[in-house]
């Protein structure tokens, strides 16, 4: 049996401004807090912040957050995502745009420099190799 993707975890400077960017500005749903930790619904794979300094102990050695990783979000409308991101005031990095891959893309960054990626499926411009 193939192991399968439980969580996300993002190792964050400032726990409270990660959690205001994730649930007010990409929109998800907050779970809870707890000791360093914070967790939104996000269905079957869990996506979750972690204090950095708490990182660096657990993982017995120092942790540097973003922005050498990309998360993405599968949404219905990336234009209406775009209008509603540059309402809230964030800074929209690239996008809307069509990809050959066969999504909608729009890209921001969170408070550590972590890219995040809203993407809608479309059709398929470019076949896999």
């Amino acid at each position: 049996m193939a192991p399968s993707l439980g969580y996300v975890i993002l190792y964050v400077r400032d726990l409270a401004a990660s959690i205001v960017f994730y649930r007010d500005v990409v929109g998800l749903a907050f779970r809870f807090q707890d000791a360093g930790y914070a967790e939104f619904a996000t269905e079957a794979t869990r996506f979750a912040l972690y204090e950095q300094r708490r990182a660096d102990w657990l993982t017995n050695s120092r942790t540097a957050p973003g922005p050498a990783a990309e998360v993405v979000f599968m949404v219905e409308d990336v234009d209406a995502e775009a209008r509603r991101l540059r309402e809230l005031g964030a800074t929209v990095l690239s996008g809307p745009a069509d990809r050959p891959w066969g999504h909608r893309t729009l890209h921001v960054a969170d408070p550590d420099g972590f890219i995040v990626e809203l993407a809608q499926d479309i059709p398929r411009r470019r076949r896999r190799r």
